[in-house]
């Protein structure tokens, strides 16, 4: 894989440039934020790994900008910032992935590998439908009642995983990893606080709710 790295300390930076390159990787490294979204821009990459706490532009600025240009270009956020409030911030910035620092070399190749298997295994354009809600995955493009909702990249995809498994009650894990590649934590509550942003959009000021808690269980989209 063709690898953007944008990470401010340069030890940190030779450790990861190593280790991906001796895993077949090319690697090209950016020390700073503006540096960084440049490069990304006039360059063709499978992967940025991304640092949040940069010099010149910071980390979620970054990524911001790059994603409103290259919406399918995978960026995984490695930073000291860890808790949830960080990695929402993360996600909501249009991080496909979050992994705090310190980390083990061989997760960060396994978050890597999954970055990778998920752009290749890019299901077909469709369109799903719930009562009178509409998610297109073509247009990325979310209508209830004929009104648009507009959703952040983690609630497109989290809502199309609820959707595409209409009826049927989905765990935490498995919303978890499906939509961030990870590992559920017990001890986080991520995923019951994107559930509360979907529900604050796609429930909120309709007369049915579509998104149900199943107690002790998870969640599932379905009709009353």
């Amino acid at each position: 894989m063709n690898i953007l790295l944008i990470e401010d300390e340069p030890r940190v930076a030779a450790f990861i440039r190593k280790g991906l390159e001796a895993h077949q990787h090319t690697v090209t490294v950016a020390y700073d934020g503006q540096d960084g979204c440049h490069v990304a821009m006039q360059y063709d990459y499978d992967l940025v790994i991304l640092d949040r706490l940069l010099p010149t532009l910071h980390g979620l600025e970054v990524c911001r900008r790059i994603k409103s240009h290259k919406k399918g270009l995978p960026i995984l956020m490695l930073t000291a910032l860890g808790t949830v409030r960080d990695k929402v911030q993360g996600f909501e910035s249009g991080a496909d992935d979050y992994m705090p620092k310190p980390f083990h070399f061989d997760e960060l190749l396994a978050r890597i590998n999954a970055l990778h298997r998920r752009g290749q295994t890019v299901t077909p354009a469709a369109v799903y439908r719930v009562a009178d809600l509409e998610l297109n995955c073509y247009n990325r493009t979310v209508f209830r009642d004929n009104k648009e909702i507009f959703l952040t990249v983690k609630e497109f995809s989290l809502l199309e995983v609820l959707i595409t498994n209409k009826n049927r009650v989905l765990s935490r894990a498995h919303m978890a990893e499906t939509v961030w590649g990870i590992d559920f934590n017990r001890g986080t509550n991520l995923i019951d606080v994107y559930i509360n942003y979907l529900r604050a959009k796609v429930d909120k000021g309709f007369s049915k709710p579509l998104i149900h808690t199943v107690i002790g269980v998870g969640y599932v989209l379905r009709e009353m």
